[in-house]
């Protein structure tokens, strides 16, 4: 199983368009410090490229992964498809990218797939322009393709849905999911949570069964949004688990046995800086962050 990391940063990116935070001002002084939407591409056979997420930045991260370009024929593409972890902008906006696709696969939880519908009108949007295939991502495993080379199920993470589908459907744990995908060839699997409001005993139960954990690593600790200035909201006030602190995912990924890596990082996050010291106390845990353009073979 090929993955390759498409983006690490939360929404906004790395700088934000807006912003002028160190995060920012660091990213715009030091190029190789800038970090695109958080997104992966998944090879699910010889032949087919699935996209978890789908993000503004997604023209880009095509062009930028030789994998993913077109040919050998005008319109040939790799791209089967898209996996969605959530109905957030950042996670949704760049399906309008891809109307130029003879047809569009995406895969959802019943919430997310309605709210797309219901309130961004994706499908009234992208119709006249594509032919969308939606299938349901449910908890459990199913081949993304015929061939069956790799599976994925979907771990329920958190109620909180985005702010323009507020006062729709029940709160449901599906609106937002990690992502679980198995090689049936090696039986290895993969976790990708990039935005995790809960710790739950499922999602234990998924971590400790995995070889590699992406997790989200939004903020460094619970007043990070209150202290940048960013929100009023505490990190989990926002849907996110911090890195460290009472309610910290470091201690929790120290404990497996899996590789972990940090994703979805926000720009007041130090860990956009290389050089900041927390990357070491990560280092000590045995932690990392994810790059950008970071092949993972499982």
């Amino acid at each position: 199983m090929l993955l390759r990391v498409l983006g690490t940063a939360a929404g906004g990116g790395l700088p934000q368009w807006n912003c002028a935070c160190p995060g920012c001002a660091g990213a715009r002084a030091h190029p190789g410090r800038r970090r695109r939407h958080a997104s992966l591409a998944l090879r699910a056979d010889d032949r087919r490229w699935y996209l978890v997420n789908a993000t503004p930045d997604l023209g880009d991260q095509v062009e930028d992964s030789p994998e993913l370009r077109p040919g050998p024929g005008p319109r040939d593409t790799p791209l089967a498809g898209v996996v969605l972890t959530d109905a957030e902008l950042d996670h949704t906006l760049g399906l309008a990218r891809l109307r130029e696709a003879d047809a569009l696969e995406v895969l959802a939880t019943p919430p997310v797939r309605e709210a797309l519908l219901d309130r961004l009108r994706i499908g009234a949007v992208l119709t006249p322009y594509t032919r969308l295939v939606w299938r349901e991502l449910t908890g459990a495993a199913q081949p993304l393709t015929a061939g069956g080379g790799v599976e994925a199920d979907a771990v329920p993470v958190s109620a909180k849905r985005p702010r323009y589908a507020a006062g729709t459907g029940p709160d449901d744990a599906t609106w937002v999911v990690a992502l679980r995908l198995r090689c049936t060839a090696t039986g290895r699997t993969l976790v990708y949570a990039p935005a995790l409001g809960h710790w739950s005993e499922e999602f234990q139960h998924a971590v400790e069964g995995a070889d590699c954990v992406l997790l989200d690593g939004t903020f460094w600790d619970d007043d990070e949004p209150v202290r940048a200035g960013i929100s009023t909201r505490t990190a989990t006030g926002m849907g996110h688990l911090p890195i460290t602190g009472p309610h910290g995912t470091a201690r929790r990924l120290a404990a497996l046995p899996a590789r972990c890596l940090y994703t979805h990082l926000n720009n007041t996050n130090p860990l956009t800086d290389p050089g900041a010291p927390e990357h070491g106390l990560l280092a000590r845990w045995g932690l990392h962050v994810a790059d950008d353009r970071m092949v993972i073979d499982l």
